[in-house]
């Protein structure tokens, strides 16, 4: 599987995790958009990298027997991964803003805009 889309995953898991611990695997994949299977193996991993607790609360009566801790090392690796995440999104922005530009470019050039200049106005407010 493609490693940037890996690495998206856990970034976004860890942030969960960090913002609800408590939360179950069920409702970490429809928050993610990912399958129950593809959450499991991956808080397996979490687990097995050190970078999470996994706590079984004996007395819950819910279907929510677990709350999962980021570890100190879990801390360390979500703030690498949010940098990592972050450089990544800002080069696709770039790209983005240069295919515009050309698109622009070329519906200027051909006069294909309304006569409201609504995608000229548009165009503007992004760059």
């Amino acid at each position: 599987m493609n490693h940037s889309y890996e690495q998206e995953i856990r970034y976004r898991l860890l942030k969960i995790l960090a913002e609800e611990p408590q939360l179950g695997q069920r409702e970490m994949a429809k928050k993610m958009g990912i399958s129950l299977g593809k959450v499991n193996f991956c808080v397996s991993e979490l687990a097995a990298k050190g970078w999470i607790k996994i706590t079984r609360l004996k007395s819950a009566r819910k279907k929510i027997p677990y709350i999962y801790m980021l570890t100190p090392k879990g801390l360390e690796e979500k703030g690498k991964l949010t940098v990592r995440f972050l450089k990544r999104k800002l080069a696709e922005y770039e790209e983005i803003k240069k295919q515009i530009l050309e698109l622009h470019n070329e519906v200027q050039q051909e006069s294909l805009d309304n006569p409201k200049g609504e995608l000229n106005n548009a165009v503007k407010s992004i760059i």
